[in-house]
């Protein structure tokens, strides 16, 4: 695993949740949808959010390394194996299959993926449960999958 990578696909979420709920862009909607109001968010202790959310963001990123590069997969299958003939295969499996799909559209496909299959459905459940709207869910659920792509496409590419 590639620690600097992982480090800096964390930051993603951050970066795009700037641009993603800016007023600009889908902040006001956001807000409407959310029932959230400028004096609700002027309360709130902003180092403790950004502090937790960067750290969420680096557990999803080595989720996101797990669910884009599938070489972990082989090398998982035999983590307890410490025989000479399981380092052998590992060593001869990467030197051939090493680089396959290890691209940033391979990435941002499994980004997408991770959108539709893991952020939808939590984030419309709770939305649901919320009495939210169908513009709460699409604004967030956007937000996550456009995120998701753009880690998993970092991650695959330089990880």
């Amino acid at each position: 695993m590639n620690f600097p990578v992982i480090l800096g696909a964390a930051l993603i979420p951050t970066v795009i949740g700037f641009i993603w709920y800016n007023p600009k862009v889908f902040g006001n909607a956001w807000m409407a949808a959310a029932d959230m109001s400028e004096e609700k968010m002027k309360g709130a202790n902003m180092a403790v959010i950004f502090g937790v959310s960067i750290f969420l963001s680096i557990l999803l990123s080595v989720q996101m390394n797990f669910i884009s590069i599938h070489q972990h997969h082989v090398a998982n299958l035999l983590m307890n194996d410490s025989s000479a003939e399981a380092a052998a295969f590992i060593e001869s499996f990467m030197a051939t299959y090493g680089e396959v799909h290890r691209t940033w559209t391979h990435g941002l496909a499994h980004g997408f993926g991770a959108g539709l299959f893991f952020a939808l459905p939590v984030l419309g459940t709770n939305a649901l449960f919320e009495r939210k709207g169908f513009k709460y869910i699409l604004v967030n659920v956007g937000y996550w999958t456009v995120t998701l792509m753009a880690m998993g496409a970092v991650i695959c590419q330089f990880a």
